[in-house]
Order: structure tokens, then sequence, then C-alpha cells
């Protein structure tokens, strides 16, 4: 906020949006508050009420009706709440009432300088009133004459008027457990302990207060423990590696920092509208993933531990370059968004609309205030990468032959999820989600269909606010026509022992991750995730 609108905020205008508008407490309120307050209200678009009639919860037959009547239309020093109301029933303390006396005394002071009339009989009840409150309204003149010394002081320092820096750095001790090969069928343990990172620092820049420009640094050495890593689907001449077992904070670029995602938020008329230069994911713009509270993190270091149990692997199709639209219609929203993998590249086949990409069309429905439902379609093509990649071509979710169903063809797909949430209570919450994709060559006769499903929930503030116990069991996305099922287990804690500082053991127990092909066993990876978000 500039210097000049708080230079403006007089005592009066800060004592009218602390004892007006705001809802009262029977308690002094800290400096800190006070700020907090005044800024809330000076961005509401709090105007000055001129009639009565104007505040809606007001009758004449209220017992203080001609008592508001005449401090509005003869002194101008109430102010109501953005929605038009005055809320008289609700308590006020001594300061609050001091800070409304002072807005109507600074009102009467400019009224004497413009000869306005004032009765005498206003002006010995003011009297009286600032004898009894004197010691109220000196307090109110030395908070306010802190709060423009605070506000300078932030101004000096601060890192930009139109950038926010938000941080997040997640160290990770990871262990696997069980046949980590699945390559020779011998159930051994041939992975050590490892102590990794993934840092991400964010700029979010407004330049009309109503839109967003993002820009994220991420560096990493976070490598998956995936037991199916170094699989080679049928046909194939290539490893397309596998996404089961894959962590939310899996990057492996050897702390290299690079621009990860570069994305610009803004509103045209009712519709909010994404532009994605690099990076983008379509849960970025998607009105909802679905995903349980205290489970859904998208790729954050804060949610479940996989990507499997963070939201629908539908979400995983895909990404890069591109827009998107969310639009708001009551109960109903509506997304579709167009994203290209290879947009930056003007080789003949890759570019904006010659390439790789994935289109998604959604409609999700609120169903009153504890549940949600949507319906997603995705069309996808994809040029010897994963179908479950981010767009990055690595594997994030899914066995190494659902990412490659027809080999090494290009690969033309058709996704369509169906995905629920139900608060059970402020506390607790349950998702489901279930997914098909029917997958061709583009070149060739073979197809395949493949499937997942998941289901969890999460225990918010168990034993503690900010903790959540999560739970989490489904079946990775696999080729329906090949071996056995896959099955994934995941359970975990996070244990939020500063306002930025988190810690989440869990365990992540998988079994068949290459559908049982390869001969591999059960395995078991173990994470100890600590979370620092500033």
């Amino acid at each position: 906020m500039k210097a000049s609108l708080w230079k403006s905020l007089s005592i009066a205008s800060a004592a009218v949006g602390v004892s007006v508008a705001a809802a009262g407490t029977a308690q002094a309120q800290s400096n800190s508050e006070i700020l907090n307050q005044i800024n809330t209200y000076s961005q509401s678009d709090i105007a000055q009420v001129n009639s009565v009639f104007q505040l809606s919860d007001v009758s004449p037959s209220d017992w203080a009706f001609d008592a508001l009547r005449n401090l509005v239309e003869n002194y101008n020093c109430i102010v109501g709440y953005p929605d038009g109301t005055f809320r008289g029933t609700r308590p006020l303390s001594r300061y609050e009432f001091a800070a409304g006396l002072n807005a109507c005394l600074q009102q009467i002071e400019r009224m004497i300088g413009d000869g306005g009339g004032v009765t005498q009989e206003d002006l010995a009840a003011l009297r009286r009133l600032l004898n009894e409150f004197e010691a109220e309204l000196a307090t109110l003149g030395a908070r306010v004459d802190d709060l423009d010394g605070r506000v300078e002081f932030l101004e000096d320092n601060q890192f930009s008027t139109t950038t926010k820096l938000n941080g997040e750095v997640v160290f990770a001790i990871t262990d696997s457990f069980g046949d980590t090969s699945a390559l020779d069928g011998v159930d051994d343990d041939r992975t050590q302990t490892t102590f990794s990172d993934r840092v991400r620092l964010t700029l979010e820049t407004s330049f009309t207060g109503r839109d967003t420009l993002i820009t994220r640094l991420t560096a990493g050495n976070s490598s998956s423990f995936s037991p199916t890593t170094g699989a080679i689907p049928p046909g194939s001449e290539s490893d397309f590696g596998s996404g089961v077992g894959f962590q939310t904070f899996n990057l492996d670029n050897g702390n290299d920092v690079v621009v990860d995602w570069l994305a610009y938020y803004f509103p045209v008329g009712r519709i909010n509208a994404y532009a994605a230069a690099f990076g983008g994911l379509h849960s970025d713009y998607t009105s909802t993933t679905f995903g349980a509270t205290g489970l859904e993190d998208f790729t954050g270091g804060s949610g479940s531990l996989t990507q499997l149990a963070a939201s629908s692997p539908i979400y995983t199709i895909g990404g890069g370059s591109g827009l998107g639209i969310n639009a708001p219609l009551g109960p109903v929203d509506i997304s579709l968004g167009y994203l290209a993998e290879d947009a930056s590249n003007p080789a003949s086949k890759a570019g904006l609309f010659n390439g790789e990409y994935s289109a998604l069309a959604q409609l999700a429905f609120n169903i009153g205030e504890r549940a949600e439902l949507g319906f997603t379609y995705v069309n996808a093509y994809h040029n010897n990468t994963p179908i479950f990649d981010f767009g990055g071509g690595s594997a994030v979710n899914g066995t190494v032959f659902a990412n490659a169903p027809v080999g090494l063809d290009a690969t033309e797909s058709n996704s369509f999820g169906l995905q629920g949430k139900l608060d059970l209570s402020d506390t607790i919450s349950l998702a489901a989600y279930g997914m098909y994709t029917d997958a061709k060559s583009a070149v060739g006769p073979e197809e395949a269909e493949i499937w997942s499903y998941g289901l969890g929930v999460a225990f918010n503030d168990f034993g503690k606010e900010g903790n959540v116990l999560g739970l989490f069991a489904g079946a990775p996305p696999y080729v329906g026509e090949i071996g056995n099922t896959p099955v994934q287990v995941e359970g975990f804690y996070k244990y939020q022992l500063t306002d930025g500082i988190s810690i989440t053991p869990g365990v992540i127990w998988l079994k068949d991750s290459a559908q049982g092909v390869l001969g591999e066993e059960s395995a078991v990876i173990g994470t100890l995730r600590t979370t620092f978000t500033f």
C-alpha cells in the first residue's frame, strides 16, 4: 500500500475501520491487529453512508434509528460493511467506541472550519464524551502514529511494490526395500539411503490487482525410487521408465537453478484466463482437482507423498505451453485448455500446433458446501514420450506399460475421468477418482486400454492444528490386457512443527508395479520429508 494512502488515513478513518465496520471484541487490540484490520477494510471498498436507508439491516422501528439518521445525515461519520449492513447488535469495546467518537469529532471539526452548523447541545455532549474517553482517544492517536512509522519502514525496505516472493524447500531422507530391480525377478534390495532436496522460489507479480504473473525458479537432486525404473516396454528399444511411486518433490537436475514455470493469470470479464509460456499443467487452471483436503498439494511438498495420491492421473497427461480458461457459472465450473509440450521448437513435428499436445475439457459441480464432483476429458498426442509425464518427457505416474502402451509408436489417447470429494466434517475429508484411457498407435493397428482408480482419506488437525494423517489406496495407471493389476498403498503423517516447518514421515507399499510381467515382488519406499515454507 502506498504511503500517500496510509497518510490519508487520519485517526478518524482508522477509527471508522476499527469501530463501525469491524466485528468488535471486548479486549483492546494490539498494534499488529489494528494494522491488519485497517489494511483489510481499506481494500474492501467501504463507502461512506449518505442515508441511513442504505443500511439494509436498519429499519425505522429500531430504537436507535433516529440517532443513526442524525449521525449519518447531519455529521456524515457512519460507515457500513461492504454488503450494506450496519450489524448494530454486535458488542463494542471502549476502544472501539472511542474510535467511532473520534471519527465524528474529526467530521465536526471540518464542519466548523467550513462554517457548518453544529448545535450547542451536540457540543456539550461531545465535551462530556471527550472527558470520559480522553485516555482511549490518546491511545488511538499513538497507535496510528506507530502504524505510520511501521508502514514507512516497510515501504523503505520492501522487496517490490508489485511482486511477492514465496519459497518452499524440501529435505528428504528416502530408501526402498524389497524387489527394487524387477528386471531379474530376484527379491533383493539394491538401493541406498539418500538425502536429497528440492528448492522452489516463486515470484508472484500483479500489475492490476486482479492479475498474477508467476515466475518460478527450481533446483533439486531428488531421484525417484520407482522400483521398475529400467524396465523396457514390449516392442520398445529404449527405457521409458516408470512413474509408480513417483513422489511430488522428485526432481533431479543436479541442483541447477532453472525456470520451471512461467505463466500469467488474468480475468476476461467473468472468465478466469491462464496463459503458460513454460511448464504449465492442466491442474493450474481447472476449478478443482478433487483431491481430499490435506492430501492435495499438487506438486508441492505439504500434501501426500506421491503424485498418485495427490490427484487423478488424468491431470498428469501432458503439459507445457498454451492457454486455459475457467468459467464459474454458479454451482458449475467449466474448464477448457490446450498445452503443447514442445511449443518453442520450430521443427516440423513440434511447435505449438504440430507436435505433442494435450487438450482438456472439464465440468465441475459444487454439491452443497462439502461435496464436489467433476467429469474430465483429455485428448492428447504423444511422440515417443510417456503418456503421464506432465509434458516433461519423464514418467510421473503409471506403470512402464501404461506410459508406452503401443511401444515406441507415436500415440493418440483419449482419457475420461470421474472425480469426487466429500468433507465428512471440518477435519475429515474423502476423495475418490476413476480414469479410463483409450490409447492407439498413430501409425499402426496397436491399441490399449489404460485404467486407474484410487481412494484417499485425510484427518486434518490430527493431534494438533495443522497436522494431517493421510491414507491412500489405489491402482496406478496400468494396461488392462497385460499381467496383474498394480496396487499402491500410502500412509503419512504431517506434523506441523511451526507455521513454516513441517515434518512428514511416510510409507509407500507397492505390489506388481510392473504388472507382474517382469517377475517383480512387493516393494516398500520409506520417506522422511521436511518442508520449509516462507
